[in-house]
């Protein structure tokens, strides 16, 4: 048997692992170090090679990205930023048709922008948009899918743990990934806002009767009092990467200080809330560093099987075409997301791509974008859409299903499909910004 049919077999193998219920990265790894114990003959040199890819893995100094903008987030998140951040756009928003819907993709945004972790966001929003919008006439299911489809803005804006991820497995500048990454964000945050306000204009049945105009707004002062903090903090941390001041690594713990201190300054945070912090970032950390080994140990089978370079050969022979093969990316891509979580999913097909699209010349952040916007639609598909089950277990409201937020969130992925379209037609609205 050849390398490439221990390869191919072994990524079966994790594939019938995988939808039977393993941990993706127990299966990663497990498959990783039979398939090299199959091609190298030995599972002495199989455990030594593959503790090799765990050491570089996570050896390198950019992987402390990671935890820093993970305990930012948790820390904006305990601080209250979450509830201010819709306070200020429920105000600015809340006259126009459909205002508290884009009042909450507006705060989401904002919200964003200082996390980056879409879970987070979907579990504030849940307690803080969702009450707010039933009460002010809100269909139930409009809600839940308003706060399900904005939440997946926290991996498109930078910062973004899903574009940290992408840099990590294909060694691309982080500090560039998250340029990239404003276009895309900003343009998903615009149709989201534009299709809230189509809804409450054509399918008031859908969306209910709110009654916006009555929602009370903030004076001057206090939208000052609950902004100012928020756009302190997104100018350190974006602003001190573009302007070259921090590093991506630097920024992350320039952002976790000011969050604690502005955590501090509102007496939002606590001792107790403090440790809880400490103790989430330390579990998600440690669960991204697991995903991030894994990975590298598949890389490493499939640079010895010759599986994605015999792939890429495949490619170039059957003359399939550059565009026909990024349509079927996508499509898996967006398939995968039915069944499994977004960092599994890059974990799995990114390192196998990589080695097709680079003799290609694609570029790679631009490629990282439509990545992460294709496994972003999956965080809202059945039956697995991870977004919409964080929402169902933060809900206090048993009379709305799981279905319902499915529904809701429905025309939210279908924008997120069109969004994903004008990128890959028009490169420049993820690469414009970027230096060259």
């Amino acid at each position: 048997m050849t390398p490439f049919d221990i390869g191919l077999l072994a990524l079966g193998g994790m594939g019938v692992l995988v939808l039977s219920g393993l941990y993706v990265p127990i299966a990663l790894i497990l498959c990783s170090f039979l398939g090299v114990w199959a091609i190298k003959g030995s599972p002495i040199l199989a455990s030594k090679l593959l503790g090799l890819a765990a050491n570089d893995a996570i050896a390198s100094y950019f992987f402390g990205v990671v935890p820093l903008f993970v305990l930012m987030g948790f820390l904006v998140s305990e601080a209250g930023l979450g509830r201010d951040a819709f306070d200020v756009a429920n105000s600015l928003f809340r006259k126009i048709k459909g205002g508290l819907g884009v009042g909450t993709v507006g705060a989401n945004a904002i919200f964003a922008a200082i996390t980056g972790i879409s879970i987070a966001s979907a579990a504030v929003f849940t307690k803080i948009a969702v009450p707010q919008m039933i009460r002010h006439g809100y269909n139930p299911r409009f809600a839940v899918g308003v706060v399900a489809g904005s939440s997946v803005l926290g991996m498109m804006i930078p910062p973004s743990l899903l574009l940290i991820l992408y840099g990590i497995l294909t060694e691309q500048s982080i500090g560039d990934l998250f340029i990239a990454g404003i276009g895309p964000g900003l343009l998903l945050a615009l149709f989201f806002a534009g299709g809230i306000i189509a809804m409450a204009i054509f399918t008031p049945g859908f969306v209910g009767t709110p009654d916006d105009g009555d929602t009370p707004g903030l004076s001057r002062r206090e939208v000052l009092g609950k902004g100012l903090p928020i756009a302190t903090l997104i100018v350190l941390v974006l602003g001190g990467i573009y302007a070259g001041i921090f590093t991506p690594v630097e920024a992350g713990a320039m952002g976790a200080i000011g969050a604690l201190i502005l955590g501090l300054m509102k007496r939002t945070l606590t001792l107790r809330s403090l440790w809880k912090v400490l103790v989430e970032t330390g579990l998600v950390t440690a669960s991204i560093c697991f995903l991030i080994i894994a990975a590298q140990m598949y890389s490493r089978m499939l640079a010895f099987s010759g599986v994605p370079a015999g792939f890429g050969s495949y490619v170039a022979t059957a003359e399939i075409g550059f565009w026909a093969l990024i349509l079927l990316y996508v499509a898996v891509m967006i398939a995968m997301g039915m069944i499994l979580d977004s960092s599994s999913i890059m974990l799995i097909l990114v390192p196998l791509m990589l080695p097709v699209v680079g003799p290609m010349g694609v570029d790679l952040i631009w490629f990282g974008i439509v990545t992460v916007l294709a496994v972003e639609i999956g965080l809202l598909t059945p039956p697995f859409g991870i977004s919409v089950y964080v929402i169902k277990s933060t809900l206090d409201d048993p009379t709305i299903s799981l279905g319902d937020i499915f529904k809701g969130a429905a025309p939210f992925a279908g924008l997120m499909v069109v969004v994903l379209a004008l990128v890959l037609a028009f490169p420049w609205i993820a690469t414009g910004l970027l230096p060259h």
